[in-house]
């Protein structure tokens, strides 16, 4: 990136939100975006669909899927 060779376009990133201070912000080819990605009349319903897998995940004494552990 800072060569000038590569381009990014980050929808999510480490922090998040990034601190105003942070070197991303002033590289060239670099668009940043807000964690919105998927909003959209689509979601809604995907949502729904998920939070009923979980719920019956739990019920059923399993784990609930797109568990993430550690950092």
């Amino acid at each position: 990136m800072q060569r000038g060779r590569l381009r990014a376009a980050l929808d999510v990133t480490d922090p998040e939100p990034l601190p105003a201070d942070h070197p991303l912000w002033r590289l060239e080819g670099v668009l940043i975006a807000p964690h919105v990605g998927g909003a959209t009349g689509a979601m809604r319903p995907r949502i729904a669909h998920l939070v009923r897998r979980q719920i019956d995940h739990l019920r059923a004494g399993e784990d609930p899927e797109n568990v993430v552990l550690g950092g």
